[in-house]
């Protein structure tokens, strides 16, 4: 009685297909999480709180973009699996999120929301160079490595319901951290469209409401775009060498 072989269907992909290295993913990932990493540093050394620093979004996300990275950029070097894409499709929607609000939001001074007008948020010497890096340098690197790095196809509908829960508990943290703190306190609300202050609970909740849908939709994109855009192939890119047998 000769014994079917066991269906090839039950196997991890990633443990049938060997893994190569990528030395050019690596080391830019490496590169985006060392930009991350040293804006980060850079704003902690010049505060004189740290709690203040951690409570933007953009540390945050930026420390998310850091970890992510380099975790990411270890993965191409040893030839390991790339990480899920709710974790790494989250991580680009995040710092996507952190670039477009501070250029066209924060740094507008159309926009009604502007930062650049307060005296205590004036951006001069090693304060520049870390809000370069951290709404500029890692918002981008995080695109170019999705569009040129990454294969496409991999983001689900899904996932952009998903991703919008940490915004959404962010929301929630900055209210309840602004409640809880003394009026007058520097930087009680960190973002003017959630100063419960200037806007009332209300028009906090209706600007959240706007924010929201334009994250959400930005979610969308990137998923659709991450449907139809082409695969960048290199040598590096390819899963098995023209040799090593049928899988190409």
């Amino acid at each position: 009685m000769i014994t079917p072989p066991p269906a090839a269907a039950s196997v991890p992909a990633e443990a049938v297909v060997p893994q190569h290295r990528r030395p050019v993913a690596a080391v830019f990932r490496a590169l985006v999480a060392l930009a991350a990493a040293t804006g980060i540093v850079i704003d902690l050394s010049i505060s004189n709180s740290a709690l203040r620093v951690l409570s933007y979004f953009t540390i945050q996300s930026n420390i998310l973009v850091a970890v992510v990275f380099a975790l990411s950029a270890w993965r191409a070097w040893t030839a390991r699996p790339p990480l899920p894409p709710l974790v790494t499709g989250g991580t680009l929607l995040f710092i996507c999120i952190t670039g477009l609000v501070y250029h066209f939001v924060l740094a507008n001074s159309s926009s009604g929301f502007s930062m650049t007008d307060d005296a205590e948020h004036v951006i001069t010497g090693w304060r520049s160079v870390s809000n370069q890096l951290l709404h500029t340098v890692t918002p981008i690197g995080a695109v170019l490595n999705w569009l040129l790095l990454t294969r496409p196809g991999t983001l689900r509908l899904r996932h952009a319901g998903l991703w919008l829960l940490y915004p959404l508990a962010y929301f929630a943290f900055a209210l309840i951290r602004g409640a809880i703190m003394t009026p007058g306190t520097p930087a009680r609300y960190p973002y003017p469209f959630l100063d419960v202050d200037i806007h009332g609970y209300a028009g906090v909740l209706g600007n959240a409401v706007i924010f929201g849908l334009a994250f959400y939709l930005l979610a969308l994109a990137l998923v659709g775009i991450d449907r139809i855009r082409p695969e960048i192939r290199g040598p590096e890119n390819r899963i098995s060498s023209q040799a090593a047998g049928p899988l190409k």
